[in-house]
C-alpha cells in the first residue's frame, strides 16, 4: 500500500518539487487549498455542529428521520465523486470542478433558511452535498499531484491540518452566534452561506493553474474515457484498498451520531453541544501532519488500521466506561486521531497506485465506496436505535468494526515492497 509512483510527472508543480528533491515538502498549491478548505470547513462546521440539535429537539425528528438526513448529508456526495473525478480528468479541469463544487455548496447555505420539512432539508442537504462530491476528487487530486511521493502523507497532512483548523473555527463560531442571536440558527446558517463564498473567491483568485494549464502539462494526451476510469478497478492493490475503506465504512458511526451519544452519556447540556466538535477537531490538527509524517516512513496501511483501532477503543469507552470527568475528553481524543490515522493516509496511499492522468478517478471511486458505505451506516445506526435503543446500535457496530478490521488487516498484507 506504501508505493513509489513510477508514472511520468504531469504538471509544472509536480516537476518543480521533483528538483527541489525531498526538501520542499509542502508545494504552493497545497497551502492555497488548504486556506479554501479551512474558510469552507468553518462554513460547513457552523451548519454541521448545529444540525444534529435543530433537527432533534427543534424540528422532532426521530433518530430514524436524523439518520436519513445525517446519511443523505454525508453520503449522497459518493453518488457525484465518480463523476466529478472523471470530468476532472477528462476536461483536464481540476480546479474548474472544484470550483464548481465550492459554489454549488456555497449557494445552498441560504436555503437551509426556508427549509423546514424532511423533504425540503434533504433536498437541500443533497445539493450541498452534490457540491462535496464534485470538489472532493479534483482537489486532492492537485495536492497529489502537486506533491513527490515520498511526502505524499507529509503533504495530506499539512492540508487537512488546515482544513482542520476550519472545522475547530467552525463550531466555535456557531456556539458564540447562538449565544448572541435572538434567531440563533438562522444567524448561523446565514453567516455559513457569507463565509462559504469567502472561499469560492479565494479559490478562484489564489489558487494556481488552470484549464488550459492542465491541457498543456497533457498535451497530445487522449482525453480519458470511463471505460479507462474504471478499469482502474482491475489493479489488484488499488481494489483491495477501495474494498477495506468501504468494508470499514459500514461500521464507521457518523460524528453527529456520536456526539449525540456523547451528550447522553456524559450529561453534556446543550448549550454546550456545538462545542463537542471541537474537542476532535483540536486532536486532528495536533495530529495530522505528524502522523502523515509517520505515515510515510511507517506505512500507510499500519498507520490507516491503527485509526480503526482507536475507534474501537471510542466505541468501547462510550459503552462501557463510567461517566466521569474523563470520559468526554477521552472519546474526542481518540475521535480525532481516528481522523489524523485516515483521512489525509488513504489519499496519499493511493498516490503509487493511479497513473496521474488518472488521479482524480482513481480518488473518487475509492472515496465513492467509503462515503456509499457510511450513509448505509447511518441509515442501519438509525433503525437500530429506533427499534432498539442507542446502546444495542452502538454495541452492533463495535462488533462490526472489529470483524470488519481483521479482515482488512489480511487482505492489505504488505507484499514486496508495500508497507
Amino acid at each position: 500500500m506504501y508505493l513509489t509512483d513510477r508514472s511520468a510527472p504531469a504538471g509544472a508543480d509536480t516537476e518543480r518539487g521533483r528538483r527541489r528533491g525531498p526538501g520542499a515538502r509542502v508545494a504552493p498549491v497545497v497551502l492555497v487549498l488548504g486556506a479554501v478548505s479551512l474558510i469552507t470547513d468553518i462554513s460547513s462546521e457552523m451548519v454541521t455542529a448545529v444540525l444534529p440539535l435543530y433537527l432533534v429537539t427543534t424540528l422532532g425528528f426521530s433518530p430514524l428521520g436524523f439518520g436519513t438526513l445525517d446519511g443523505v448529508y454525508n453520503g449522497v456526495s459518493a453518488l457525484v465523486q465518480l463523476t466529478g473525478g472523471h470530468l476532472a480528468d477528462r476536461v483536464r479541469g481540476h480546479k474548474l470542478l472544484a470550483g464548481l463544487g465550492y459554489g454549488l455548496s456555497a449557494l445552498c447555505k441560504p436555503l437551509l433558511l426556508i427549509a423546514g420539512s424532511l423533504g425540503t432539508l434533504g433536498t437541500v442537504l443533497a445539493l450541498e452535498r452534490t457540491g462535496k462530491g464534485l470538489r472532493t476528487a479534483p482537489r486532492d487530486a492537485m495536492i497529489s499531484l502537486a506533491t513527490p511521493a515520498q511526502n505524499q502523507g507529509r503533504a495530506f497532512g499539512v492540508h487537512r491540518a488546515m482544513d482542520t483548523t476550519g472545522a475547530m473555527l467552525g463550531p466555535l463560531t456557531a456556539f458564540l452566534i447562538l449565544r448572541a442571536a435572538a434567531d440563533g440558527y438562522d444567524a448561523v446558517f446565514g453567516v455559513s452561506a457569507c463565509v462559504a463564498a469567502l472561499g469560492v473567491v479565494v479559490l478562484v483568485l489564489f489558487v494556481p493553474g488552470g484549464r488550459r494549464s492542465e491541457q498543456r502539462a497533457v498535451q497530445g494526451k487522449p482525453p480519458v474515457h470511463v471505460r479507462e476510469a474504471l478499469a482502474l478497478l482491475r489493479l489488484p492493490r488499488l481494489r483491495a484498498l477501495a474494498g477495506c475503506a468501504a468494508l470499514l465504512g459500514l461500521t464507521t458511526v457518523s460524528d453527529a451520531f456520536v456526539y449525540l451519544l456523547l451528550q447522553r452519556r456524559a450529561g453534556v447540556g446543550e448549550q454546550w453541544f456545538t462545542l463537542l466538535p471541537l474537542g476532535t477537531a483540536a486532536v486532528f490538527l495536533l495530529l495530522a501532519m505528524p502522523v502523515g509524517a509517520l505515515a510515510d516512513r511507517a506505512g500507510r496501511r499500519t498507520v490507516f488500521l491503527a485509526g480503526h483501532v482507536g475507534l474501537l477503543i471510542a466505541y468501547a469507552l462510550l459503552l462501557w466506561a463510567p461517566d466521569t470527568l474523563l470520559l468526554a475528553p477521552g472519546v474526542l481524543a481518540l475521535h480525532g486521531t481516528f481522523y489524523a490515522a485516515t483521512d489525509g493516509v488513504l489519499p496519499a496511499a493511493l498516490a503509487g497506485l493511479v497513473p496521474e492522468h488518472l488521479r482524480a478517478s482513481g480518488l473518487a471511486i475509492v472515496g465513492t465506496g467509503q462515503a456509499l458505505a457510511r450513509f448505509c451506516c447511518s441509515l442501519a445506526f438509525g433503525a437500530a436505535w429506533t427499534a432498539w435503543g442507542d446502546g444495542p446500535a452502538l454495541a452492533g457496530s463495535a462488533v462490526g468494526l472489529l470483524c470488519c478490521a481483521a479482515v482488512a488487516s489480511v487482505v492489505l498484507r504488505p507484499t514486496g515492497r508495500t508497507r
